[in-house]
Order: C-alpha cells, then structure tokens, then sequence
C-alpha cells in the first residue's frame, strides 16, 4: 500500500513538472519580431487663461460676497 501512494506521489509530481515545462514553452514561444506596427500621433495643446473660465468668476463672486458680509457684520457692536 505504502508503494502504490508513492507511486501516486511521483507520478503527481511529474506530471506538475511536465504541465510547468509545458506553460513556459508555451508562453515563451509567442512570436513578437514578426509584428511591427508604427503610430504617428499628434497632439494639440490648447490653454485657456484663468479669467475666462465662467466659474473662477462665479467662485470669485460668491467668495467676495462673503468677506463683505463678514466686515459688516464684525462692524456692529453689541452692547
């Protein structure tokens, strides 16, 4: 009995070991020299300015509008 487990065991091992030797040929078998492949890009860069983005405005506003409300409303003393 002790035999027919260790034939079991070496036998699994092989076959582990075929299956690894298998998969690295296999993966490393893969042509790439025959493949060429050429992009021609171009790439365009358009900057716009800070100023003329309709929120940096709108944010300004607001944020103008608060400070004003908060130098008022530190002018007035309670007594």
């Amino acid at each position: 009995m002790k035999t027919i487990t260790n034939f079991k065991s070496r036998v699994n091992a092989l076959l582990l070991l075929m299956f690894t030797v298998f998969m690295s040929v296999f993966t490393f078998a893969q042509d790439t020299t025959g493949v060429v492949t050429k992009e021609n890009k171009t790439t365009t860069t358009t900057t716009t300015e800070w100023y003329t983005d309709p929120m940096y405005l709108i944010g300004g506003a607001i944020l103008l509008i608060i400070i004003i409300a908060l130098i008022a409303r530190s002018g007035r003393r309670r007594d």
